[in-house]
């Protein structure tokens, strides 16, 4: 009996990041990504006025339970936010630091200049798609340096590389005003070498909006 008391009391203390399968099957996360340790890291970040917490447990417990080969970082974005705000976020997650905070394009079908509130995986829609994705190679194309994207999540946004879903610069997108892309989170140009190099190759992407379907359809995400 003390045995499986204590053994109860480990199950609760984990069970913050659990996954709900399709099939109802809960994934347990490692002991160190409880509620409480994600909120610690959520205040040491100064998030707060910006990201909202239930944003950041989704995203960080994605990332933990997803395979990436930079476990460090973390980019969120964050499409519940107009485009006129900084929705874009990187993040540290080993050493605690917030280290770019800024604009994001969403698509040109996603919605208006300001929000996107529409989201698709299919081939030419020229919409936002949502999700977990992996960040992959580096190329040069016609918005110069760009940044391949894997989507992660079957029927959400696994077309992205098809559907050339990549990261690149823009001069729409910045402080003085953010239009809107084809589908791809488009940076602002002055940021475009120093995010892209420090992001690439096996780091987690997580694209969120407030999306019924999504919400109903992910596998990786926590409850709120």
């Amino acid at each position: 009996m003390k045995y499986l008391i204590i053994s109860f009391i480990l199950v609760l203390a984990i069970s913050a990041c659990t996954n709900q399968h399709t099939q109802a099957q809960r994934i347990l996360e490692p002991s160190w990504t409880t509620t409480q340790e994600i909120k610690r890291l959520y205040h040491k970040l100064g998030l707060k006025p910006h990201l909202k917490f239930h944003i950041f447990k989704k995203a960080v417990c994605g990332q933990r339970h997803l395979y990436f080969q930079n476990k460090r970082l973390l980019t969120i974005v964050d499409f519940t936010k107009p485009a006129y705000q900084k929705r874009l976020f990187i993040i540290d997650v080993v050493n605690k630091k917030l280290l770019y905070r800024t604009y994001v394009a969403h698509g040109l079908n996603s919605g208006n200049y300001s929000y996107a509130t529409k989201f698709s995986n299919r081939n030419g829609s020229k919409m936002s798609s949502l999700g977990f994705y992996k960040t992959s190679e580096t190329y040069r194309g016609k918005h110069g340096l760009s940044l391949k994207l894997d989507g992660l999540e079957s029927g959400i946004n696994d077309r992205a590389r098809k559907r050339y879903i990549v990261m690149h610069g823009a001069k729409y997108v910045s402080a003085r005003g953010v239009g809107r892309s084809w589908g791809c989170p488009a940076i602002p140009l002055h940021l475009t070498k120093s995010i892209i190099h420090l992001i690439k190759e096996g780091s987690c992407l997580f694209i969120y909006a407030n999306d019924p379907l999504y919400l109903k359809q992910s596998r990786y995400l926590v409850s709120s």
